[in-house]
């Protein structure tokens, strides 16, 4: 095999391994079908080629470690939840009860935190399911089944009063015996998520004024805050009525006492008519974080020259101003202070213009000056280079010839050439080759045959010379 198609083999071996780089598995251990579900979307969202396996995902060896990072600030994959079904699957005929309603429990709370995940805005869920469970003795009060939710967010993701209390609802749909009252929702930060508070949202509430004053007045007319308080006690109240069915009182009682015989006898005698009523018995919960007051400011454009009034008309009815409540709502013009705009002249446009591409422009200028000074030395060796390559193929070529037809070959050679062909030559034939040349040509070619000796270093010949 020659060289060339040697060379052809290993540039197409090298051709197929580049076109072809090592695959590896994604992930060091096997992951759930839920979990490569997840890795698949996202590597399918970022155009990234790759290969599902049923435990693993094969991606190229190179990208690995970037793809890994990633994942990982990404969030993905989610830790593996057990679901009802493979968690009663580990339950045998011998198994306890106790047992077998622990892992129902865990396999509940894997169906509510995956149910959960698909929630816009939470990233994740972990949900703590707490049964219902009587009194142990005769004395002892039964305990309400509970849940805890804690939910972790997306980043910028906020979840409103309508989206906690429809969570609240689906927790205590899923598990029997549980009260939505008995539902705890916390977020990442450990903070309560409640429901109750409705549209007294603060955050919703500015959202929403904001909003309706920048269409109808315009960008940056008024600015609105609100803030809300919230009570953080349960209340329970209880209410008993009674009402009665005719036109008579409920009940009537009498009392009569007497005495015979000069005091020696004591009659008492109470008598009681109940005649019966309409009873209602009524018991109202309010938890904890039932909206208490709102406090709202509304800060307007002076300059804009708007109606006060009609903007607290307004804002009190988006906002649900109530002052046996508590409620309070200022709305007062003042002066916005707005920065002075600088306005630039053309002289700023040019400078912003040229300013940006001066380092390639001053690169180019380098560029071109290097060339202009390195290109007449660079030109030089490189006619010196392939005049010397021409001559040594030419001092090869006569090698063998006789001098006579040497010094035809070299007859329209100037001194320079035939110095360099004749010095190359056997010391016989480059004397009879000499001697061929008139006296005015041998001398300059011999001139030019010349060698200079170098300051530094002695001639080769005197070094002998002397040391002989």
């Amino acid at each position: 095999m020659s060289a060339g198609a040697a060379l052809i083999a290993v540039a197409g071996i090298v051709a197929i391994l580049l076109a072809h780089p090592a695959r590896t598995p994604l992930f060091a251990q096997s992951l759930h079908a839920d979990q490569l579900a997840e890795v698949e979307e996202r590597l399918a969202d970022w155009n990234i080629a790759f290969t599902p396996t049923s435990e693993n995902i094969i991606v190229d060896a190179g990208r690995r470690n970037d793809l890994l990072l990633r994942l990982s600030l990404a969030g993905i994959p989610h830790q593996h939840l057990a679901s009802t079904a493979e968690a009663l699957g580990n339950i045998g005929v011998l198994t306890p009860e106790p047992v077998a309603d622990a892992q129902a429990r865990i396999g509940l709370a894997g169906d509510i935190e995956g149910s959960l995940r698909g929630i816009e805005g939470i990233e994740d869920a972990r949900v703590i399911l707490a049964p219902a469970q009587r009194g142990e003795f005769a004395d002892g009060s039964d305990r309400e089944a509970s849940a805890g939710v804690r939910l972790r967010m997306r980043d910028g993701a906020a979840l409103s009063a309508q989206a906690v209390a429809g969570i609240r609802a689906f927790v205590a749909a899923s598990v029997p015996q549980l009260r939505r009252e008995r539902v705890t929702i916390v977020d990442d930060r450990g903070i309560a998520l409640d429901s109750s508070a409705g549209d007294g949202d603060a955050a919703d509430l500015t959202r929403s004024l904001q909003s309706a004053f920048d269409s109808t007045f315009g960008e940056g007319a008024a600015l609105v805050r609100v803030r809300a308080e919230y009570d953080p006690r349960q209340v329970s109240e209880h209410e008993t009525r009674r009402t009665a069915l005719g036109t008579q009182a409920i009940e009537q009682t009498r009392r009569s006492e007497s005495y015979d015989g000069g005091g020696k006898r004591y009659r008492h005698l109470d008598e009681g008519q109940d005649r019966g009523s309409d009873t209602r018995d009524s018991t109202a919960y309010a938890a904890p974080g039932v909206l208490k007051r709102l406090s709202a400011a509304v800060f307007v454009d002076e300059s804009r020259a708007l109606d006060l009034a009609k903007m607290r008309e307004l804002a009190a009815a988006a906002i649900g101003y109530d002052r046996s409540r508590g409620d309070t709502l200022a709305v007062e013009a003042v002066d916005f202070h707005r920065g002075l705009v600088v306005r630039k002249d053309i002289w700023w446009l040019l400078y912003g213009t040229v300013v940006p591409a001066a380092p390639v422009v001053v690169l180019a200028i380098a560029i071109i000056v290097a060339a202009r000074f390195a290109f007449p030395p660079m030109a030089a060796l490189v006619q010196s280079m392939l005049e010397r390559a021409t001559l040594e193929r030419a001092s090869k070529s006569v090698a063998g010839f006789a001098p006579a037809r040497v010094r035809s070959l070299l007859e329209r050679e100037p001194p320079h050439a035939a110095a360099a062909i004749i010095s190359a030559l056997p010391a016989a034939t480059a004397t009879a080759v000499l001697d061929l040349y008139p006296p005015a040509e041998r001398d300059a070619i011999v001139g030019r045959m010349q060698r200079r000796t170098s300051p530094l270093v002695d001639d080769p010949e005197e070094l002998l010379r002397r040391c002989g």
